[in-house]
């Protein structure tokens, strides 16, 4: 089988960092994505929000570097959580378990990091298409595509 989720777009609220008593680091947020289309010459937005929990190394680096409205890619894995809430009714939804991120967007300074801000950049300047670097990579063998 194969479970394998890619999402860009920003976060809708700050990190939340938590650890374990081993020690593991375990952050928690949440991501925006949208489409647009047309629909009967009407041209709209779909926005979907998705929970986004990650683990060890890169919880702490995404509680480090991440903030409401950062732009991000993640790859991970879809999850379905269950439990039963303070009423007693059964409830759930979908979020994803990050395996890899890559931050997207301006660099930034940590938010701990209480440097100088950034000059403003001249408004006229055309945008520069990305870096071949700049653009993620995915690494799917043939054999795990399910179609």
């Amino acid at each position: 089988m194969y479970n394998k989720v890619v999402l860009v777009g920003n976060l809708t609220r700050d990190i939340e960092i938590r650890y374990t008593q081993s020690g593991l680091a375990i952050s928690k947020t949440a991501i925006a994505t949208s489409r647009k289309f047309t629909s009967n010459g009407e041209k709209r937005e779909e926005v979907c929000f998705v929970d986004i929990t990650f683990f060890a190394r890169s919880a702490e680096v995404a509680n480090q570097y991440l903030h409401r409205g950062s732009k991000i890619l993640v790859e991970g894995r879809l999850v379905f959580d269950q439990w039963v809430d303070q009423n007693g009714q059964k409830r759930s939804k979908h979020s994803v378990t990050v395996e890899t991120m890559q931050m997207l967007g301006s660099k930034e300074t940590p938010q701990n990091n209480h440097s100088q801000p950034t000059p403003p950049q001249p408004q006229n300047k055309p945008k520069a298409l990305p870096k071949p670097e700049d653009i993620p990579s995915i690494d799917v063998k043939e054999d795990e595509i399910p179609f």
